[in-house]
């Protein structure tokens, strides 16, 4: 019975992680480098992430250079940052791609935090659904006669207990992100 409370936590720990990484993706006030954790290059025919195949640097809050490691790729990455929902159009100087970001407007701010609460939504779903399988296979040893309903009783408390402290996290990362966004 512990095993799948342990279980459903590390999976609630990875789904919390993964709502991270989605607002990260989301633009702020800032340009940075996790801005482009999804997007992806057409590397001699094979789809690569562009963090493995380039450097970064933000000389300027709203600037971010990219210097890919092999200037044969330079047309493939700059086409993959161009196509890419960025809503940039790099800049190409022959040895790095220069990314200028405008400002975002009040419109475009708004925008962002309904994404940013779509993706917050979609992370308390995950969570809820693990708890839900967890609770499911705690059902099912007390159903087997493996445990008594005592037992299960208390471990859907533990579990409760785990989802609310999982949907907690990622209702204060949804409310960091969105003072991050209205900031000017």
């Amino acid at each position: 019975m512990n095993d799948i409370l342990k279980e459903a936590d590390a999976k609630m720990d990875k789904s919390v992680e993964a709502t991270r990484e989605e607002f990260a993706a989301i633009r702020a006030g800032r340009a940075t480098p996790s801005m482009f954790s999804k997007i992806f290059v057409d590397y001699y025919g094979t789809p690569t992430p562009l963090q493995q195949l380039a450097s970064f640097t933000a000389p300027e809050a709203r600037i971010i250079m990219i210097a890919p490691y092999d200037m044969g790729a330079m047309a493939a990455v700059e086409r993959a940052v161009r196509d890419s929902d960025l809503g940039v159009n790099p800049s190409n100087d022959g040895k790095v791609l220069r990314c200028v970001f405008p400002e975002l407007t009040e419109e475009r701010r708004k925008e962002y935090i309904k994404l940013a609460r779509a993706k917050a939504e979609d992370g308390r779903v995950a969570v809820r659904n693990l708890r839900r399988t967890a609770k499911q296979n705690l059902e099912k040893l007390e159903k087997d006669g493996e445990v008594g309903k005592d037992d299960v009783t208390g471990a859907e408390k533990k579990l409760d207990t785990v989802t609310k402290k999982h949907t907690d996290a990622i209702d204060e990362m949804l409310k960091n992100k969105e003072a991050e966004l209205l900031e000017v």
